[in-house]
């Protein structure tokens, strides 16, 4: 697939915006104006300007591809974001959780990932809640990560789901092989970092007064064959009251709109995948044209969603679309004089199998 050829070769990008593309305009405007005596006396006062154009275009396209690739990668963001809901339990009232997504660790700059997890920790989170894509097509690419990740620290837990790429689909049309590698880093996350890995299910966050909220993660429930497949609405909510609170983590955004504004209360839901196209000038990303959310938050209602920008990308680079962190904290509507001690609030410990 192309897909996995770019992720495989992104020396070739770099080759091609960086020297090739630019040489070629570079070349047809010199060439331009070395042809200036051909051309007839009403355009040639057009020939500078074009050869001028073809070469500041060429080194334009250079400087962008590099500022992108170099510089945009590692500009964090730390986004704050503060939401009310009137049927959040005043036990929660003030909690702090951290959304991070999309690191893609295969492709992801050196340094990066360690400036991601001190800004994180740096907040002091109740929940980190990761929401997919944490490699680009291959469990082996998250090793050497491992011992970086472990140091993520959250006052109750880390929680993630798993998103497109994470499945192995990229990297092998084996249908079996593409479910195995997911088992693996499916089991990595839990055994090795820690982390509650919910596929298609929920946990419950207790407060000391033995209030609870849901925290419930679908698999990922975009385009085949990662939709009807793989996420599984009723399956995840299964057990869950309509009185009940739930944070919904869904990899991909258009779930939200689909699935599940229609079919269950969610009051919040986290998503990231779009990457905020990677890409935005003047307000404008290419993401626009594929996703009609697919950057920042988003109310229907008195209900949320909220779409990451994410860390990485599987093609390293980013402009105008910088890679972050999301803190949110939740509000109670109503006055609360109730203090929240995050640290006092335990998860329940169910088990998830292995696969």
């Amino acid at each position: 697939m192309i897909t996995r050829f770019i992720i495989h070769n992104i020396w070739l990008l770099d080759l091609l915006f960086v020297l090739v593309v630019p040489a070629i305009l570079i070349l047809c405007g010199y060439l331009v104006y070395r042809h200036k005596s051909r051309t007839s006396k009403r355009t040639s006062h057009l020939v500078p300007r074009t050869s001028k154009f073809l070469i500041i275009l060429g080194l334009l396209l250079s400087a962008i591809y590099v500022y992108g690739r170099f510089v945009g990668t590692r500009q964090l963001e730390v986004q704050r974001v503060e939401l009310s809901f009137a049927d959040l339990p005043e036990a929660f009232d003030g909690y702090r959780l951290v959304q991070v997504s999309d690191l893609h660790v295969g492709s992801l700059p050196d340094g990066v990932l360690h400036s991601v997890v001190d800004s994180i920790n740096a907040q002091k989170p109740g929940l980190i809640l990761f929401t997919g894509d944490l490699i680009n097509s291959r469990s082996d690419e998250l090793k050497p990560y491992i011992s970086e990740l472990k140091r993520l620290k959250a006052a109750d837990a880390v929680v993630s789901v798993v998103g497109n790429h994470d499945y192995g689909f990229y990297e092998t049309e084996d249908v079996k092989e593409a479910y195995m590698d997911e088992g693996r880093v499916v089991n990595m996350q839990q055994d090795d970092l820690k982390w509650r890995v919910l596929l298609n299910e929920h946990r419950w966050l207790y407060a000391p007064d033995s209030s609870r909220i849901a925290i419930a993660g679908m698999e990922d429930d975009g385009q085949p064959p990662f939709s009807d497949e793989h996420g599984n609405l009723g399956m995840t909510l299964r057990g869950i009251r309509r009185s009940d609170f739930v944070i919904m983590l869904e990899h991909n955004p258009d779930s939200w709109r689909r699935k599940i504004l229609r079919h269950c209360h969610a009051q919040l839901t986290l998503s990231g995948h779009t990457h905020g196209g990677q890409l935005s000038l003047f307000g404008l990303s290419p993401a626009a044209l594929r996703f009609h959310c697919y950057n920042g938050l988003y109310t229907i209602a008195d209900r949320h969603l909220y779409v990451s920008k994410g860390v990485g990308g599987a093609i390293p680079f980013r402009l105008g679309a910088k890679p972050e962190i999301v803190v949110i904290t939740l509000k109670k509507k109503e006055p609360s004089h109730y203090v929240a001690i995050p640290s006092q609030r335990k998860m329940n410990q169910t088990k998830q199998p292995k696969q």
